[in-house]
């Protein structure tokens, strides 16, 4: 094969050697729209010359922008196209020239378009209903096939007539909706080259706004500092702005006015009257705008603008009062005087002004836009005063006061009669009305008073009163005065008569309803007071022929029937009455006789009434005792309850005597029944029976109306009850710290063997004491002699002390007079001497007379051992004594300081100077119910505590000196003298025979 081709090419190389040869490469071209391309002309043989010549025929110089050629060496040229366009194309031809040789060869150059978008501008926008006219301009050679794509599949215009492909390629989507928004897909073909490309296009479609006002009218009151809120609710897309105008102007945020952030809410700041008028709200968006007219109604409360007081005289032909106000709407005016408004009359015209006038002509009242007159003709004094102007409307009302003055001359008023009786000073009183004020004078047949020789008359005069009192002490003084009222428009007078007054006359009996021990008296007043009041009447009753038995009672106004009581049954009696004012008691009416009942046993039931008292839910029953049945009432018996209930309250029992009860802690607003009955030896009365309801509380809250009454009787009682039982331990608990008594000191010192608090700590060296406690809580005895002597008493008896030993007595002989001791407190100031003497066997004497002598405890100290801690009391074996001596009483003594405690000397008898001595107490020993004595011993620690016991105190005396018959004198035993010391206990004195401290 090589062979041959090599072959072929040798033979035509020697067939052309003497001829030229032209080639283009490539042989044909097609070029894109804006690009670029060469092509290449080869010259086989010699060639002096190669050009190109445009399809227009010129050659191609070589300074042309677009097309350029280039000559690489003899054999080759290059033509290259930059940026082709379809100018460019046609057929181009390379000629190449040597001499007279010429050999050429041509190329056939194609331009064509790719597909270009020219204009699809993405997003595109309509207005919802528009023809929309989505614009996608395409260019291509050739040109190409336009497909419309929505939501990923193809439009088909045959299936929906609003859409249309328009020739140059662009979609018309008729009245578009906002459901057509969305991207759409413009694709280009070109089915010769497969060519195809897209463009993506948004569509927007916007929806004209829509408003709507909240309120068409808004109204709101000027001049009260009120705002008013006018609103507009817009839509549309995009989302609208909203403005306000009025008057053509917009309205800014300000002091004036406020928006809310999207601008639908307008609030006008403090209302005048010239903020009214049409409000504009305007909606605009892409689409367009949209506007709606709110109205603003401003109303003014009313106001009374003027309205003067006025004066007039009596008896002037008319006085006009005027009233103007203002307001919107417009006001009406009305007049009162003294709660009567003047708008009564007939009405004159619908057309004309609104006139109306009183019955008698007198007042008429004229209205017209915003004033209204009140006119008063034949002015009287009674005019004067002050009339109300009333404008209203339908947002309010306005009052005003004026004064109509009116200038009269004087007017005497009151009663001219007075009555009164010798002795008996009265008024005779003088009311004078005037304008200007007057002054009044008293006459007495033409003589002014009070006069020279008139002691017994004087004039007290008021503003508007003049007073004369008279006391008359003669017929002389009764008669007429005149009292003259004088001014500066005239002057009256007027004649008053002083009467004597006599006794009333005699009350008529109308009717006696005897019962078997009471009689009920009914009569009627006197037909004449004598002038002055009733103040009493007076019943009287007796048997035939027997003196006359009455009783007085106050005259009410109510007193018709009086009840006659403790009458004999089955007996007959006569009764009268008689009528008592300030000058006497008047004639008896005639005797009318009755028969008193059989004694009936039972008495009659109460007469009952009842009376609310300041708090409405505590009543007061009240009754009046009827018959009684011919026995005496022993108590009367009170049940109520409520009437919607079924059960009573606990039945009340009142004495005898008793002739109301209170009935308190009631439920508001409820009717109650209440049942008295009275009850005497033979039995109970007939139930009296009464309801009533109580008012309802004020201050009850509805919610709590049928809640109960909180706690109950038996609470409050409850806790009445703890509260004292604290107040008693915390009195305890101080009286054990601070005075070392009380019930916590027994049980510290009785039971738990302590001491109380700030008790010494040790016992006294020397002596013997004897302490003793009754069960009547009796005070503490100390009893202490100075019959032997210590070594630091000296050689006399000394006064006692806290540091004073006590001694032991000698023992008792069987024969010794037993005492009683009898305890007297003592104070600081005062010096009480007692003396009693007590009848007991004894072989010295058959009575024997003690001398106590309570003096000012100067050296004696208060005792602040406690039992333990001190001698302790043991008893020995003593005389028991057939008769004990009664303590003295002592409850009405003067009490001692707190600080301070008793003590009292004793001067026990003895047989003998020199004699043993005995003592006896009335307290008993907590194992023995006789009485013993008690020997005073040593101080022991061994000894027992003793318990706290009661016992019986002996007769009273009253604290006086008591002798026996046979006594023939008073022993006072100087060798020997016994103390006793008292310290008070803590528990108060309830018996009259005890001691206090």
């Amino acid at each position: 094969m090589l062979q041959i081709r090599d072959l072929i090419w040798g033979l035509l190389f020697i067939g052309c050697a003497a001829a030229i040869q032209v080639q283009i490469t490539p042989t044909q071209g097609e070029i894109s729209v804006g690009e670029s391309k060469f092509f290449l002309c080869e010259v086989v043989g010699d060639a002096k010359d190669i050009d190109w010549y445009a399809p227009s025929g010129e050659k191609i110089l070589p300074n042309r922008p677009d097309i350029i050629v280039s000559r690489g060496d003899e054999t080759m040229s290059t033509l290259t196209i930059y940026h082709a366009n379809v100018d460019s194309a046609g057929i181009y031809k390379c000629v190449a020239k040597n001499g007279d040789k010429e050999a050429q060869a041509t190329v056939q150059v194609k331009i064509f378009q790719k597909i270009t978008f020219e204009s699809a501008p993405s997003p595109q926008e309509f207005n919802e209903g528009d023809d929309a006219d989505i614009v996608c301009n395409v260019i291509s050679s050739p040109p190409p096939s336009i497909i419309w794509k929505h939501k990923g599949s193809k439009i088909q215009v045959a299936k929906d007539v609003r859409f249309r492909i328009m020739k140059n390629g662009h979609l018309q989507i008729r009245g578009i909706k906002k459901i057509d928004e969305g991207m759409y897909n413009c694709e280009a073909r070109v089915m010769a080259r497969g060519e195809i490309d897209f463009r993506m296009i948004k569509v927007v479609v916007n929806v004209l706004p829509t408003i709507r006002a909240r309120l068409s009218e808004v109204n709101a009151t000027a001049d009260i500092g009120s705002s008013a809120l006018l609103a507009c609710d817009a839509d549309g897309f995009p989302e609208p702005s909203v403005t306000w105008t009025h008057n053509n102007i917009v309205l800014e945020r300000g002091d004036k006015y406020s928006l809310n952030e999207d601008g639908s809410e307008l609030v006008i700041k403090d209302v005048k009257k010239v903020d009214e008028g049409d409000y504009t709200c305007i909606a605009k968006n892409k689409a367009g705008e949209k506007a709606e007219e709110v109205s603003l109604n401003v109303f003014v409360q009313p106001k009374i603008t003027y309205l003067n007081n006025q004066t007039a005289s009596e008896f002037d032909e008319q006085v006009t009062l005027t009233c103007e106000s203002s307001g919107d709407p417009t006001p009406t005016i009305s007049w009162s005087f003294e709660n009567k408004v003047f708008t009564e009359g007939e009405q004159d015209s619908w057309t004309r002004p609104d006139k109306y006038e009183s019955l008698d002509r007198n007042i008429v009242v004229r209205s017209h836009a915003r004033v209204s007159s009140l006119t008063l003709k034949n002015v009287l004094f009674t005019f004067a005063g002050q009339y109300l102007c009333t404008a209203s409307n339908s947002i309010g009302q306005d009052n005003q006061h004026m004064y109509l003055e009116v200038r009269y001359a004087p007017k005497i008023l009151g009663p001219v009669t007075v009555y009164t009786w010798e002795g008996n000073a009265a008024n005779i009183t003088c009311e004078v009305e005037a304008h200007p004020g007057a002054s009044v004078v008293w006459f007495r047949d033409g003589l002014q008073l009070p006069s020279a020789n008139t002691t017994n008359m004087k004039i007290f005069n008021t503003p508007s009163t003049s007073y004369l009192e008279i006391n008359p002490d003669s017929q002389n003084d009764f008669g007429s005065y005149n009292c003259t009222a004088t001014n500066v428009l005239g002057s009256e007078s007027k004649e008053f008569l002083l009467i004597q007054a006599e006794v009333p006359s005699s009350p008529e009996i109308q009717q006696v309803e005897p019962f078997s021990s009471t009689a009920v008296v009914s009569f009627e007043e006197p037909d004449s007071m004598g002038g002055v009041p009733i103040t009493k009447y007076r019943v009287e009753w007796r048997l035939p022929g027997q003196e006359w038995t009455g009783s007085e009672h106050d005259a009410k106004d109510d007193l018709i029937m009086i009840t006659i009581v403790d009458l004999k049954p089955e007996t007959t009696y006569e009764v009268k009455m008689s009528a008592v004012n300030g000058k006497g008691e008047g004639e008896s009416s005639p005797a009318r006789i009755f028969t008193t009942e059989p004694v009936q046993g039972e008495p009659s039931a109460p007469k009952l009434e009842v009376k609310v008292q300041e708090r409405g839910n505590t009543l007061k029953v009240s009754w009046i005792k009827q018959d009684d049945g011919g026995s005496p009432i022993k108590h009367y018996l009170i049940r109520y309850k409520a009437k919607h209930v079924s059960e009573w309250k606990p039945e009340i029992r009142s004495p005898h005597d008793s002739d109301y009860v209170l009935l308190s802690g009631l439920d508001w607003n409820t009717e109650y029944e209440v049942y008295v009955v009275a009850e005497n030896r033979q039995g109970k009365s007939e139930p009296a029976v009464i309801s009533f309801r109580t008012a309802t509380d004020p201050t009850t809250i509805p919610d709590a109306m049928d809640g109960g009454s909180g706690l109950g009787t038996g609470a409050i009682v409850g806790i009445l009850i703890v509260v004292f039982f604290l107040l008693l331990v915390g009195v305890d608990v101080t009286c054990y710290f601070l005075n070392k008594c009380g019930l916590l000191m027994c049980i510290a010192v009785n039971f738990c063997g302590k001491a109380g608090p700030g008790a010494k700590s040790k016992d006294i060296e020397e002596g013997k004491a004897a302490f003793t406690k009754d069960e009547s809580k009796e005070p503490i005895v100390e009893v202490r002699t100075e019959e032997d002597h210590t070594p630091n008493q000296g050689g006399g008896p000394t006064e006692p002390n806290e540091t004073t030993p006590l001694t032991e007595p000698e023992p008792a002989a069987a024969d010794t007079t037993s005492t009683v001791v009898n305890v007297l407190p003592s104070t600081a100031t005062n010096s009480v001497a007692e003396s009693f003497s007590t009848a007991q066997s004894s072989p010295a004497s058959e009575s024997t007379t003690l001398t106590f002598s309570a003096s000012s405890p100067t050296k004696a100290a208060p005792a602040k051992s406690s039992p333990k801690n001190s001698p302790a009391a043991q008893s020995s074996s003593l005389n028991t004594q057939p008769d004990v001596g009664p303590l003295v009483d002592l409850s009405d003594t003067p009490k001692p300081p707190p600080s301070s405690n008793p003590t009292l000397l004793v001067s026990p008898p003895s047989a003998n100077a020199n004699g043993p001595q005995s003592q006896s107490d009335p307290v008993k020993a907590p194992d023995s119910t006789q009485n013993k004595d008690l020997q005073v011993d040593g101080p022991t620690k061994d000894a027992p505590n003793a318990l706290c016991t009661d016992s019986t105190t002996p007769a009273h005396n009253d604290g006086k000196t008591v002798k026996d018959e046979n006594t023939k004198g008073e022993t006072e035993v100087k060798n020997a003298t016994a103390e006793v010391k008292t310290v008070p206990n803590e528990a108060p004195q309830t018996n009259g025979n005890e001691s206090k401290a």
